[in-house]
């Protein structure tokens, strides 16, 4: 099973580190890993470079972009996505400042859900501390540049 953490970070800090998303990436794991008055800082240092989620949003383009698919359901702010009579699958749950993505099987679950947050925000950042991958859905060069689309979160799935 793969897990990811779904941050929204803040636009400045998101161009500041693109190209070293490895000291975010440490940011989280350090925080993971710790506890006490450490973990506190640390949280506090989270909460500062990350924005809230757009709920209402995040909402509308899931159900927008999702409600035709016959492998998407939704139950409770919780939204699930079934490929290939359940071989691949997703769970997208929405945490106090995050999202996280459940996901087993083939990438074609998670690449779906993905796929459609990238376009709700353009700063956010998946995280897999368990396997040590992390990405930006939509990278800043293609934002800022206008360099060819191509597959943005390659280092995390």
């Amino acid at each position: 099973m793969r897990i990811y953490d779904l941050y929204l970070i803040d636009d400045e800090v998101a161009r500041h580190y693109f190209g070293r998303e490895i000291k975010l990436y440490n940011l989280f794991l350090d925080y993971s890993k710790s506890s006490g008055n450490l973990q506190e800082i640390i949280r506090k240092q989270i909460q500062y470079i990350t924005k809230p989620l757009p709920l209402l949003r995040l909402q509308k383009t899931l159900e927008q972009h999702l409600k035709n698919n016959r492998d998407f359901s939704e139950n409770n702010g919780v939204y699930c996505i079934k490929k290939n009579d359940g071989l691949s699958s997703a769970i997208l749950s929405v945490k106090e400042n995050q999202l996280v993505i459940e996901a087993k099987g083939s990438l074609e679950a998670e690449t779906e859900f993905f796929e459609c947050l990238r376009k709700t925000e353009s700063s956010f950042l998946a995280l897999d501390l368990a396997n040590r991958k992390f990405g930006w859905l939509k990278p800043i060069k293609e934002r800022k540049f206008g360099l060819k689309e191509g597959n943005y979160y390659s280092d995390i799935v």
